[in-house]
């Protein structure tokens, strides 16, 4: 059985706990490849490299980081079919979704070959005489990260890069479920030039993850995962003194207005609920359809549901996988199987579904609920699976009311032709990240990815500008350089003039 360890100082060092975490292959329920989970001395180990790597990364110029994460950036293309095959072999997404989430992780790469730009200070000159005061932004030291098993490689690539290129040393925890594209990730930045222990790559459980939150030597903890989780991180993080962004789950909401164009809605709507088989933070889990949409929304969300073609990631047929885990598999069913019970109005029922020659596969079939009470466990809970609610509103008011009252507040978007109730929509609505007619809005990487309420703990988002200044304290230097005229004695207080 293969083994995945970790990643010290530049190089493979194998777990030394004898404990280990399974790692199955979605599609066939098999483990073929097991993972080191790392004990605290092993944490130790990787925090102390990186900061011995720190004290002299954090000096190198901004050449020299940016011509490695160039050449990373090359690597990366070079080798995104092999991450591709890793990412749908471990967590079960289909080929041209895996190859999606890597150009999206290329992104943050391409960001971080901009950070001469990005660290570019400040400079005012004579603010009193002979006195100049600039600002400039300096590395924290170590940082950490820790990413979800739903993005393997995009979400590594969404801290790392920015991190490494503003002069900190990094430490990545990646999900146990599917740890070789971040191995693979770490090995690339290696081959790029990267020094030794300026990445390191340590798997693990929560041993691992609450030595990186009490590590002294760790200065800012990120996260992305569920919120339950990023409540946690953020609380243990901020007891130890640690800066922290922490990203939670989601429940977003489609607002779909009468006058849409309701085919343009349907497929927007099929494809940002069931891709990548619904296991998304920003994934569309419900749809408001307002006034008299509902009944043929409904309908025409079903023509297409029905029609998908789900099947192993690495069949170029198949348009869903599996699911990570035959437990989350389980779990997501059971919300489909109480709904109704609750209320809903059970469209198309996806539970039960299996694959010819891969019964043994972590497979679900997508779920259409409709007319779903909002006190139905299916609404309120973050299910994480291609399970698609549907609630119905008599006006834009009764809908924009419902979205705000989400315990979560991370993406959501309005399907309509009617610009000023886009605008409308767009300054009212109390989420991070708004679509006009883009159901799943993941900004650009030069602008930042985060929620609000729930769905965020801590101050900062993640990549772009705000990625920037996480990863980056502010310093401000005030300078007088005395003329040879100046001299003398003047024991009152400085003045501005």
């Amino acid at each position: 059985m293969k083994t995945v360890n970790h990643w010290i100082g530049g190089k493979a060092v194998e777990g030394a706990t004898g404990r280990f975490g399974p790692v199955y292959n979605p599609a066939t329920g098999a483990q073929d490849t097991q993972v080191a989970l790392a004990s605290v001395d092993e944490v130790d180990a990787a925090v102390a490299t990186a900061k011995d790597a720190f004290r002299s990364w954090g000096t190198t110029s901004l050449a020299k980081r940016t011509a490695i994460l160039f050449k990373l950036r090359e690597l990366v293309v070079a080798h995104r079919d092999e991450l591709a095959e890793l990412i749908t072999a471990q967590h079960g997404k289909v080929h041209s979704d895996a190859l999606g989430e890597v150009a999206r992780g290329l992104e943050i790469v391409e960001l971080a070959c901009s950070i001469a730009e990005k660290l570019k200070g400040e400079l005012s000159t004579q603010v009193s005489s002979g006195v100049d005061v600039s600002s400039i932004r300096q590395p924290l030291g170590v940082v950490a990260g820790i990413t979800p098993f739903n993005f393997p490689a995009m979400v590594p690539m969404w801290m790392f890069p920015v991190a490494i290129a503003c002069g900190n040393t990094f430490v990545l925890k990646p999900s146990e479920k599917d740890p070789s594209a971040a191995l693979r990730l770490a090995e690339l930045a290696a081959e790029a030039g990267l020094p030794d222990g300026v990445l390191n790559v340590v798997h693990g459980d929560k041993v691992a993850v609450d030595r990186l939150l009490e590590h002294p030597d760790v200065a800012a903890v990120s996260f992305v995962g569920s919120t339950p989780i990023a409540q946690y991180i953020q609380s243990k993080a901020v007891e130890h003194g640690k800066r922290v962004q922490a990203l939670g789950g989601a429940k977003n909401h489609m607002l779909v207005l009468p006058d849409a164009d309701l085919d343009f809605a349907a497929d927007n709507a099929i494809n940002a609920a069931y891709g990548s088989a619904g296991e998304r933070c920003m994934a569309v889990s419900v749809v408001v359809a307002v006034g008299d949409t509902g009944d043929e929304l409904v309908k025409k969300i079903a023509d297409r549901a029905v029609k998908l073609r789900i099947g192993p990631g690495n069949d170029p047929a198949s348009e869903m996988g599996p699911l990570i885990t035959k437990e989350h598999r389980d779990k997501v069913a059971s919300y489909v199987r109480g709904a109704a019970a609750q209320g809903a109005e059970v469209v198309v029922d996806g539970t039960g579904y299996t694959v010819d020659g891969h019964e043994d596969g972590f497979f679900i079939g997508v779920s259409l609920l409709d007319k779903v009470p909002t006190t139905a466990d299916a609404y309120r809970d973050e299910i994480f699976g291609p399970v698609l609610c549907v609630v119905r509103a008599e006006t834009y008011d009764e809908a924009i009311e419902l979205i705000n009252s989400s315990r979560w507040g991370n993406g959501t978007a309005i399907f309509t032709r009617d610009g000023g109730a886009a605008r409308r929509f767009q300054l009212e609505v109390e989420a991070g990240m708004v679509g006009v007619n883009v159901p799943i809005p993941v900004p650009v990487g030069y602008h930042s990815f985060g929620g609000w309420k729930d769905s965020l703990f801590g101050d900062h988002h993640i990549y772009g500008n705000d990625g920037v200044h996480f990863y980056t304290r502010g310093k401000v230097v005030t300078t007088r350089w005395p003329d040879p005229s100046d001299g003398g004695i003047n024991l009152g207080f400085p003045s501005n003039h």
